[in-house]
């Protein structure tokens, strides 16, 4: 393996080891802003998956967050079982939802979309809120907690998040380094041209869908399993959306990078408006939005984009480039005497 391959796997151990041994010299605040960290960034990753490199802008995923916490908590509290196997089961919950509302979404296309996507969150998160079960408009609480050991359940919680984290990063870095990643780029450049090479737009941008659903159900289980404690207006909030949108912009949508670099400018921020500046929430948001215009004019390919234009940074890049030539495969032109007596 080549160096320049080798390196984002070293990235990806150091940030391992990292996230492994975080609890040992971190305090019980400091994992709970890891955690949301990490979180943030899965989600950033996943919604990137699907504007990014999909071509679809969904203002809707939120639905997928929030139905893979609410899984999580009715069947760990239903069932009895430990919320820590109940993450995976929520992601799955978030894919399956994602395929089932799948050939309805594909209907629309651009900005139809987009509304489309968030007028089925809300529709989701209104049905949540009508049944009992789930506690309705009040909530419910994680009584399952009570299953795991109190003392680890800040540190376990912080290492699943981890692992959501850094899965999302380097799932999605293998999936766009596959062939499958390359007929997904084709699609998003280029619907028709990409159907008349033999890609099935179709089933690319459902396999998409599902994968970014399964990410968002499993982000939102996590996250919520911390808190311990769900409701509808904070499960389907589209600030989720939002915030994951403003990450891959100011980072740079379509790159690996762009939502990590997103992720850390993001928290950063918000600690310094709301910490440092003390800014109220409406002066808060009007920042975060004057910086995003400006980011989109001053470097509409985001802060990474423009420093890969300026200084041919590289990074976890998955551009593909044509083998090289071989000349010995061609053979050499004709004698002066033979030109020309070919058909």
């Amino acid at each position: 393996m080549r160096p320049s391959h080798l390196a984002p796997w070293l990235g990806f151990a150091a940030a391992a080891l990292a996230i492994a041994f975080a609890p040992t010299v971190a305090d019980g605040g400091l994992l709970r802003l890891l955690s949301e960290v990490l979180i943030t960034l899965a989600m950033a990753q996943m919604w990137n998956l699907l504007a990014g490199y999909t071509g679809l802008v969904s203002m809707g995923h939120q639905a997928f967050a929030g139905i893979g916490a609410y899984l999580l908590f009715v069947a760990s509290d239903r069932l009895g079982i430990s919320p820590y196997w109940m993450v995976p089961v929520a992601g799955l919950g978030g894919a399956l939802l994602a395929a089932v509302v799948a050939p309805l979404m594909f209907r629309l296309r651009d900005a139809y979309f987009s509304i489309g996507m968030w007028v089925l969150a809300e529709i989701v998160r209104l049905l949540v809120a009508k049944f009992p079960l789930f506690g309705g408009e009040s909530g419910v609480p994680l009584q399952a907690v009570r299953l795991v050991e109190a003392e680890h359940f800040q540190q376990n919680t912080f290492w699943i998040s981890g692992v959501i984290g850094l899965a999302a990063v380097a799932g999605v870095y293998l999936l766009m380094r596959s062939p499958f990643g390359l007929g997904l780029m084709a699609v998003r450049d280029n619907e028709l041209a990409a159907t008349s090479i033999g890609v099935n737009v179709w089933r690319n941008r459902f396999i998409a869908f599902v994968l970014s659903g399964f990410g968002f159900g499993l982000a939102g289980a996590a996250h919520f399993m911390g808190t311990m404690f769900v409701s509808p207006d904070s499960a389907f909030d589209i600030n989720w959306v939002v915030t994951a949108m403003f990450i891959v912009i100011i980072g740079g949508i379509g790159t690996i990078e762009g939502p990590l670099i997103g992720t850390v400018i993001y928290f950063a921020l918000r600690e310094l408006f709301n910490t440092w500046f003390a800014m109220s929430g409406g002066w808060y948001l009007i920042a975060m939005g004057c910086i995003a215009i400006a980011v989109m004019l001053l470097a509409p390919r985001g802060l990474w984009g423009l420093a890969r234009e300026r200084w041919g940074w590289r990074g976890l890049s998955v551009q593909r480039h044509p083998p090289p030539r071989d000349e010995t495969a061609h053979p050499s032109p004709l004698p002066p005497s033979t030109q020309g007596r070919t058909a």
